[in-house]
């Protein structure tokens, strides 16, 4: 038993002899090779300074200047790089800094910026190992990095921390790219990750919850109407296990990027050499003099593949439509316009609305199994994004759905090739191109909360439309007002007619559509937010800024928003984090726009009180403009919604209104009882009334005919009831129109009376 103890004790001391040995051999390893060549689990056992290493106490410090001898400002230079992020196109646009051979401890300068630059010369840059071909594949693999999601929310906000905070309203969990502060400063949405204290110590940290290829940092001051915080220059650290550091090196210093010269434009800084670690750590080094450290971020990065990691794999989105997930310029958007009307010419026609204000023709698709032409009994749904041209995912949607439904209607998809067959379908993916140019320029990161929101002439789409409710509110509340304003149709006024009105070329071609076609249903796709807005979204009191202000069709509306909202991946998930400051739990997804904010002259309401359309305003997502890595997931979050919304079109009633002789009856009034809401009929005398499942006692009538009533019942299956009506012409139509078949002029009943009067009156002398 002595003998074998022994043995086994010099055993054990062999062992720990060779893992001491092996440890030391993969420490000089590491450390001779860059860090993409490194085996990135090794990492964990590199020794790092601990994170609690601060500049002793004979080092001076200012919080608005470094010390030269020891930590460089990465230098600007005119020379750039194309842009990293451009699977086809540009993505993101940056400053770029000079490039120098260093190992990975000694890493070169940060590039820096926001502007588009020159190519530089590759051919005399090497990679540490000196291969050409080498460097080729580095800058193909940090090309493909995007951002790791802290402006899209995949990033939780148990993933972010800081070293101090304000107050919870700016603590870390603000700190994301873009995101905006609540109406009321000192809330709890503020805009900004603020630490608690301005010193150099501060710092936020990412934990990527895997190991990741770190390739750049985007940082932007606090959004805030009132304060200016931002922060001019930071360190960057990074970690495999939040204790032990290692700071960017610049030659023998610590490297400090630029950061940020006012709060809202988007700075990127490029780490030359991406740095494979879990946790990434900011550390701002000065800031705005009369500000403090306040910081918004995006970090780009890519995750490293872990199969042995069941919770990645699992919360992974995949998609599997055959679809062109990539964002798409004006030539671009065409070009494949034109490919799915050439895959699918039986049911898809290209057209033009009219052009914007730099000449760009506003392209929609339609989509129909009889293209061009409007079928007696067949309802018209239209979709329109890009109003606001930064709002790009609504766009990239659009462009989707008239591929998946080409492809799906070639495969015999029964409900796609359904819903084609009994409805025409009007795409209009860009209303705005002009502002949406201004966006692709900068990319899907820099371009900011509001760059491209307006058009060329700086004016918002969206709400750029008559206001017609003040109109109508207005002959409500004074019952004695001489003119009469009806509660459906109401004419634009004259002064909004004129030249010199401040209305969109864009907005008046959008109008001019809105008129041409009888639409029943309508969404407009917008971005930065979560939710779906319906009708009013003006408030009917004086000074009030939010008022739930509901239509006379409000439980219409409710139902057509939660059929969106209901079907969308994420938007009744009451787990789900606040994109910005408002939680919509509480109606599910939904919101009537006035009870958000008021806004005068919204497309919703003009089309509302103009027309028969019902339009909604669906916010499809918190980031305006996704990376294109992010599409096929939104793809997947909205492709049910998408479907399902355009097939509430189908629900209610439809008929016809025609004469004895059967000839359909234009502009006849259809009336509801017990809804102050009319609507009219189209040239071909068809009608669609967008109804809740009940019973219903309509009226249909027409100036010149006697009107007619009937109880129409609407059921809980999808399709529309048939509710036709025959009405007779009046006596005094009838009369008219006999006297002008030969040629005279009817005697007005009221000069008859006035003619017999005076004969009794002389009679009576």
């Amino acid at each position: 038993m002595i003998s074998l103890s022994k043995k086994g004790s010099c055993l054990s001391q062999l062992c720990l002899a060779l893992c001491a040995f092996e440890l030391a051999l993969l420490e000089d390893l590491s450390q001779a090779l860059p860090v993409e060549d490194q085996d990135y689990y090794l990492q964990e056992i590199i020794n790092r300074d601990h994170y609690y290493s601060y500049p002793g106490p004979d080092e001076e410090f200012s919080p608005f200047t470094e010390q030269p001898g020891q930590e460089e400002t990465a230098p600007v230079t005119e020379a750039e790089e194309p842009p990293r992020f451009r699977p086809g196109k540009k993505e993101l646009k940056q400053k770029k800094g000079n490039k120098k051979e260093k190992s990975i401890l000694e890493i070169p300068p940060a590039k820096n910026g926001n502007k588009k630059g020159e190519k530089n010369k590759k051919g005399n840059e090497k990679m540490p190992d000196g291969d050409y071909e080498s460097r080729r594949a580095y800058e193909d693999v940090r090309e493909s990095c995007p951002p790791l999601g802290l402006e899209t929310l995949k990033i939780t906000d148990f993933q972010l921390h800081a070293s101090t905070v304000k107050r919870y309203g700016l603590g870390a969990h603000r700190g994301r790219l873009n995101i905006q502060a609540g109406v009321n400063e000192n809330d709890f949405y503020d805009g900004a990750w603020c630490a608690g204290r301005n010193d150099p110590y501060q710092w936020i940290e990412v934990d990527a919850r895997r190991l990741t290829k770190f390739t750049g940092i985007i940082t932007q001051g606090r959004n805030s109407l009132w304060l200016s915080d931002w922060v001019t220059s930071y360190k960057v650290m990074v970690s495999n296990d939040s204790h032990a550091w290692i700071t960017v090196k610049n030659g023998s210093g610590d490297m400090i990027f630029e950061g940020n010269s006012e709060k809202e434009i988007p700075v990127l800084n490029e780490l030359p050499v991406p740095i494979v670690a879990r946790y990434i750590r900011i550390n701002p080094r000065s800031w705005y003099e009369e500000g403090s450290i306040c910081m918004r971020l995006e970090i780009l990065g890519c995750p490293l593949p872990d199969p042995n990691n069941y919770y990645h794999r699992r919360n992974e989105m995949t998609t599997t439509d055959d679809l062109d997930f990539k964002h798409h310029n004006y030539k671009e958007m065409r070009q494949l316009m034109k490919v799915v009307n050439e895959m699918c010419p039986n049911i898809t026609r290209i057209y033009n609305i009219g052009k914007s204000h730099q000449g760009l023709k506003l392209y929609a698709v339609e989509i129909s199994d009889n293209p061009g032409e409007h079928e007696v009994g067949e309802p018209e749904f239209r979709y329109i994004a890009g109003a606001h041209g930064n709002e790009v995912l609504g766009r990239e949607l659009m462009l989707l759905l008239m591929q998946f439904m080409c492809q799906e209607y070639l495969a015999g998809n029964p409900r796609i090739t359904h819903l084609i067959e009994d409805t025409r379908i009007h795409l209009l993916p860009s209303v705005n191109p002009d502002g949406y140019e201004m966006a692709y320029e900068v990319g899907s990161e820099l371009g900011g909360w509001s760059l491209g929101r307006w058009t060329q002439d700086g004016i918002d789409i969206n709400n750029n439309f008559p206001d017609l409710n003040t109109m109508l509110w207005e002959a409500e509340d004074r019952k004695r007002f001489q003119r009469k304003v009806p509660n459906h149709h109401i004419p634009i006024p004259e002064w909004y007619l004129s030249e010199n009105a401040t209305v969109a070329v864009e907005t008046r071609a959008v109008i001019a559509w809105m008129e041409k076609n009888p639409f029943v249903l309508g969404g407009n796709l917008q971005g930065g937010e979560l939710v779906v807005a319906y009708p009013y979204d003006m408030v009917r009191s004086t000074w009030k800024t939010q008022e739930h202000t509901p239509t006379p069709d409000d439980h219409v509306f409710r139902w057509l928003a939660y059929s969106y909202a209901s079907t969308h991946r994420l938007m009744t998930d009451a787990r789900r984090r606040v994109c910005h400051t408002e939680d919509f739990q509480k109606e599910d997804g939904t919101v009537n726009g006035a009870s958000w904010h008021t806004v005068a002259g919204s497309i919703n309401d003009f089309s509302y009180l103009h027309t028969n359309c019902f339009e909604l305003s669906i916010y499809v997502g918190c980031d305006k403009y996704p990376h294109e890595s992010e599409l096929p997931e939104e793809w997947e979050n909205n492709r049910e919604s998408l479907i399902v919304f355009m097939e509430q079109v189908h629900r209610g009633i439809k008929g016809m209104v025609r004469d004895l002789s059967g000839k359909g009856i234009p502009n006849a009034i259809i009336s509801v009882e017990g809804v102050n809401h009319d609507i009219r009929t189209a040239s071909d005398g068809d009608y669609w009334r967008l109804l809740n499942p009940g019973e219903y006692v309509v009226t249909a009538k027409a100036e010149g005919y006697t009107s007619s009533t009937k109880n129409c019942a609407v059921g809980y299956d999808m399709g529309a009831t048939q509710c036709d009506f025959t009405i007779s012409k009046t006596n005094l139509a009838r009369i008219k129109e006999i006297m002008e078949k030969f040629g005279k002029q009817p005697i007005s009943l009221s000069v008859r009376r006035r003619r017999q009067r005076a004969r009794q009156r002389r009679q009576r002398r």
